[in-house]
């Protein structure tokens, strides 16, 4: 269980040391680094993610009807959780597809309802704003955003900009500490 300090800083150790990765990186800014964090290695950890599942579950706000994940991220994050929480899944694309449904949302239907956006990390929150955006487009009611880590760069800030509270499960800051002896 993670609903403990202990038990929330066991977790942020084990992810810290499940994707933190030291070499030489390029960023999608065009910059290098020597640390690279990988979040799909969590994502990727049955046992791990069910354990950030298990965390996120008590971050659930009150009355949500639907768990919506943000492609891609957001998808493994959100299926896993809603095993803890029992509520449905929409799986939120970045654009539409042009065959099949063609639709931005697939799963359950999110028109009318009290979505909670699930994402895997955040850190400018522009994501989570676009794809809040275009859910309330579709009918759905958006208030709040859920995500694992919140990397502590404005974030929280932007999306409480658009009307959007984000819970966090840890920070980087949690995940730094986690690295202390």
């Amino acid at each position: 269980m993670t609903d403990t300090p202990r038990a929330l800083a066991d977790l942020a150790r084990d992810i810290d040391a499940t994707c933190r990765l030291t070499g030489r990186f390029l960023l999608r800014s065009g910059r290098t680094a020597d640390e690279y964090f990988d979040k799909y290695r969590f994502e990727a950890d049955p046992v791990l993610l069910d354990r950030v599942a298990a965390g996120l579950a008590g971050l659930v706000p009150p009355g949500i009807e639907v768990l919506a994940g943000l492609e891609m991220g957001g998808i493994p994050v959100v299926t896993a959780l809603a095993r803890h929480v029992g509520l449905p899944c929409a799986f939120v694309r970045k654009a539409a597809k042009a065959y099949g449904t063609a639709r931005l949302a697939e799963g359950a239907d999110v028109a009318g309802r009290r979505i909670l956006v699930v994402e895997d990390v955040v850190t400018s929150g522009g994501q989570v704003v676009i794809s809040t955006g275009q859910l309330r487009e579709l009918g759905a009611t958006v208030e709040h955003a859920l995500c694992v880590i919140d990397r502590g760069e404005g974030g929280a800030e932007a999306l409480a900009g658009h009307g959007i509270a984000l819970r966090a499960l840890l920070t980087r800051a949690d995940l730094d500490a986690a690295r202390r002896p």
